[in-house]
This record gives C-alpha cells, sequence and structure tokens, in this order.
C-alpha cells in the first residue's frame, strides 16, 4: 500500500524505514539550519522529535528558515515546526522543549532517550553542553559549526573537528572541546572564508536561504544514514 514514505523505501528498504521510525532525535535550535534538518528528518520518516529552542519567528527569519513566513511571525519556532512535521507525518511524536539549552537547563534533560542528537545552537557554550552530554550518554551527535557570512554552500564538508580548518567557530570548539577530553565530534563544516562586505564586522552575521539550509539537509543526511547502517 502506498504511503507519505514509499519512494524512501523504494531506496532504503522496510527495514530501514522501521529503524527510521523508531528512532528518536533530538534537534537544539530550531533556525535556519536546525529548521531544514528536522524538515529532511520528517520527510526521511523519523519518528520522533524532541525540539529544543526558545526562540520566536522574527521578519528577518524570513529569508533563509524554512518556518518563517508573514503567517508565522511572534510564533514559537518549535511550535511552528512541531506543526509541520505533524502535517508531514500525523503519527509522528513530537515534544516541543520551550528553552534556551545552557548549563544551568542541562539537567531538564535526559540524553539516554535519544537515538541522535543534532546541534544547531550558535553559542559555544551551548554546543559545549550539548556535546559534552551526548557523549556521557554515548549518544551519537552532529554538530554545525558557522555557516553566517558565507555565500558558497558546496564548501560544507562533513569531518571531525580536529580535522576542521578555516572556520573561527571551529577553531574556538577545537581548543575547548581538548579541554574536555573529548577526541571526536562528528561536524560539519566550511573552508570558505566569512566574508566582511565592506570591510566591515559585525556582530550578527548575515545569511542567504541556500547555505545554513544545505548544512542542515547535510546534518540531515548524516543522520539518516548512520541509523540506517546500525545494525
Amino acid at each position: 500500500m502506498l504511503n507519505s514514505f514509499s519512494r524512501t523505501e523504494l531506496l532504503l528498504g522496510s527495514s530501514s524505514m522501521d529503524k527510521l521510525r523508531n528512532t528518536h532525535v533530538a534537534v537544539f535550535g530550531i533556525g535556519g539550519v536546525g529548521g531544514y534538518a528536522v524538515e529532511a528528518l520528517a520527510r526521511s520518516g523519523v519518528g520522533s522529535f524532541d525540539l529544543i529552542d526558545n526562540d520566536k519567528v522574527c521578519l528577518t527569519n524570513i529569508n533563509r528558515q524554512i518556518i518563517a513566513t508573514r503567517g508565522t511571525v511572534g510564533q514559537y519556532k518549535a511550535e511552528v515546526m512541531k506543526r509541520r512535521i505533524l502535517e508531514i507525518s500525523p503519527v509522528a511524536d513530537v515534544h516541543v522543549r520551550q528553552c534556551f539549552f545552557l548549563p544551568e537547563t542541562k539537567d531538564l534533560f535526559d540524553f539516554s532517550k535519544y537515538t541522535y542528537v543534532v546541534d544547531a545552537v550558535d553559542t559555544v557554550t551551548a554546543k559545549i553542553q550539548i556535546i559534552v552530554q551526548a557523549k556521557e550518554a554515548g549518544v551519537p551527535v552532529i554538530s554545525c559549526m558557522g555557516a553566517g557570512n558565507k555565500l558558497d554552500p558546496t564548501r560544507f564538508e562533513v569531518a571531525d573537528i580536529y580535522e576542521t580548518s578555516v572556520c573561527p567557530l571551529a577553531k574556538v570548539m577545537r581548543k575547548e572541546l581538548k579541554k574536555r577530553g573529548i577526541d571526536r565530534l562528528k561536524v560539519v563544516y566550511s573552508k570558505e572564508q566569512p566574508l566582511k562586505p565592506g570591510g566591515e564586522s559585525r556582530a550578527i552575521p548575515g545569511s542567504v536561504s541556500f547555505v545554513p539550509s544545505v548544512a542542515g539537509l547535510i546534518m540531515a543526511g548524516e543522520v539518516v544514514k548512520e541509523i540506517i547502517e546500525c545494525t
């Protein structure tokens, strides 16, 4: 019988679809990167999600975030994403955690219940804590490095954090993870030098529709491949 994921099943097979259906993914950060990661995971047949974000959609998100439209401005991003998932897969189990993940809120999360963790947040402090807790729980995690101020989506690569170069965020992360004894981490990063139009340096980076979205889709692809390859 045909269903929403019939074409995916033709490619991956029924046993892989069963694995995806029984997968519980936590996505931290439902923005330009995380939103596309969730969208692709939902359309791949992942059965359960925790969506962690406390931001609301704003007008400046419309240029690059899949959840952002004139109709969703002012709404919580995680709630908008939950509605999208359920429109794609009504049987999905979706939990919204309306908070920012920080060292102060880490005890609210039980990482051992997750099959996979996707780190798509912006702040180093939160990224480090997510990675540390995932590693302590023995749960695979993938982390996105800097996607702002870039224009070439073809420069993204998947690598271990200690094999990265060029990306300023990856440099900081390497240093901080080494301090904590974390010797490996799968990341998506770009070797493209961040652009500085007019030589300016701004606290808020510029971004476009076709860069963070690609990073998110690559992350989702890595999650799906790893899940279906597990025995």
